[in-house]
């Protein structure tokens, strides 16, 4: 049995930006090195990153809090395409769920930020004969 779970959010860059400003060390808390340097300081990359991380929380179906934000990690290649690393303890919270894999689109304005992320399990591949 194949499991498929999806997650979407939307980030207002306006209040987003506005607590990075009133707490410095947010985006610290928040995010990788890497999806900091990734964002070149642009504060509607790092909504669309948070928004990424809040609709892979939903995608294994337990809210905010269940993962440290560090332990999902968005990452580009070298096209700027976006996925999904996870780092314990949300790996387990994907075990956990039976996603294996997911999939991720995201996008920002100066306005908001969306992501949309749909998990589904490793296909058996004694079955896809």
């Amino acid at each position: 049995m194949t499991t498929q779970n999806v997650g979407v959010d939307l980030v207002d860059v306006a209040r987003f930006t506005l607590a990075l400003e009133r707490h410095p060390r947010l985006a610290e808390r928040l995010f990788t090195d890497g999806e900091r340097r990734d964002a070149h300081a642009q504060p509607e990359r790092l909504a669309a990153r948070f928004a990424a991380k809040e609709a892979v929380l939903k995608t294994f179906r337990v809210g905010i809090g269940a993962a440290p934000w560090r332990s999902i990690e968005v990452t580009t290649d070298d096209a700027g395409a976006p996925s999904v690393v996870l780092h314990a303890p949300a790996l387990e919270l994907a075990r956990a769920a039976g996603v294996g894999i997911l999939h991720l689109s995201m996008t920002h304005t100066r306005v908001t930020a969306v992501a949309f992320v749909v998990g589904s399990s490793l296909k058996d591949e004694s079955r896809a004969r």
